[in-house]
């Protein structure tokens, strides 16, 4: 099954995908209205607008180093996941999406990298956690998070993970916890994004990887802007071969052409053998 990952509403009803998601919420903090025929998309902690509204709630490190856009390895702002209010206006979107349909998809959990966040109200949250290891309360605090969408989400719920399957990488960058969160997940979708897809060896590894440590069904995301057609059907049945479906992100066009291109290649490949005699005069 393939589907389109779109900011564009008119885009989720085009017939060559079998599903869509729609972005309600993006990390630039541009939001829309949620709608009934896609699978509604909301970016959690990833928010440039409301770091730059409250520079107070964005992450920071020992040395006070806020986790933004300005700061290397970061493409976008964070929020800090244990502030309350924020979190709360999340749930409140949830709500709002899964009214007109039943089905989301969780963006963008958990913290930035292994050494967020120090916040006051991190230190304050780990000391009367009753955790000893703040790895462990980290987990906990994404968790815990997971646990109240998916308690208000109906459907089914999918949910975006970082690229790496490496073992324990996950739990050690974002506090991400995939044994304790594969309860509440229905899908994991991983975007393995390229500018060209000029090789693919790299797809298989990272695809394999997942799907040794995950039981529950993962998909993957691929970007299709400006992307080779030719380029984009070899990793899309690189993808296919893995995944339990395969997502186009944010070029419908150039992604329906090259679903055209792979499904005009099956069909030229199938002999129908020759005519019956009754076929032939």
């Amino acid at each position: 099954m393939y589907g389109v990952v779109t900011r564009n509403p008119d885009e989720v009803t085009w017939d060559d995908f079998d599903s869509a998601f729609y972005e309600v919420k993006d990390v630039t903090g541009r939001s829309a209205e949620p709608l009934p025929d896609a699978v509604n998309m909301v970016s959690c902690f990833g928010d440039n607008a409301a770091a730059d509204a409250e520079p107070s709630l964005v992450p920071i490190n020992h040395e006070g180093e806020r986790a933004t856009r300005e700061r290397t390895y970061f493409d976008w702002a964070y929020i800090c996941p244990t502030r309350t209010e924020y979190r709360e206006g999340l749930l409140e979107i949830v709500d709002d999406c899964v009214a007109v349909n039943e089905d989301l998809r969780l963006d963008d959990i958990g913290f930035p990298r292994p050494e967020y966040c120090q916040c006051d109200a991190c230190n304050e949250a780990f000391a009367s956690s009753g955790y000893d290891d703040r790895e462990q309360w980290r987990a906990s605090v994404i968790t815990d998070f997971v646990a109240d969408a998916t308690a208000r989400i109906p459907g089914r719920t999918y949910l975006t993970l970082y690229p790496d399957p490496y073992p324990g990488h996950l739990y050690e960058r974002s506090g991400i916890d995939l044994a304790a969160l594969e309860p509440y997940v229905d899908e994991f979708i991983i975007p393995l994004y390229d500018m060209a897809y000029s090789t693919t060896y790299w797809l298989e590894v990272i695809a394999k990887g997942f799907q040794s440590a995950l039981e529950t069904p993962f998909s993957i995301e691929l970007y299709a802007v400006d992307i080779d057609v030719e380029n984009l059907c070899q990793a899309t049945r690189v993808a296919d071969a893995y995944a339990e479906h395969v997502y186009f992100g944010y070029q419908a066009s150039n992604a329906r052409a090259a679903l055209r291109r792979m499904r005009a290649d099956e069909r030229e490949g199938v002999s129908h053998g020759a005519p019956s005699s009754d076929e032939s005069t």
